[in-house]
């Protein structure tokens, strides 16, 4: 258990931001999950756009590592040029 205040104060910051982390993970999810099943190359590209400035958040902000974020990019991108040919 925190005894100062300042580890209760940092307690409290660090459940908020993990709450907010853990949203932004799961919006992030999401919107790849519905790329994924796009079918349309023109809509799949323009949703493309949206979701890769995403994740770029997430790496920026370090919720999730930079390698990850350019894995993500890099098969978003293969499952986006394969529905435009």
């Amino acid at each position: 258990m925190a005894n100062t205040e300042s580890a209760k104060k940092r307690t409290r910051q660090n459940a908020k931001r993990r709450l907010s982390n853990r949203y932004k993970l799961v919006a992030a999810r999401n919107v790849v999950k519905e790329l994924l099943a796009i079918t349309d190359p023109a809509k799949a590209l323009e949703s493309y756009t949206h979701v890769e400035s995403m994740i770029d958040r997430l790496a920026k902000h370090n919720i999730i590592h930079p390698n990850k974020a350019a894995r993500q990019k890099s098969r978003l991108r293969l499952h986006v040029n394969k529905l435009a040919k």
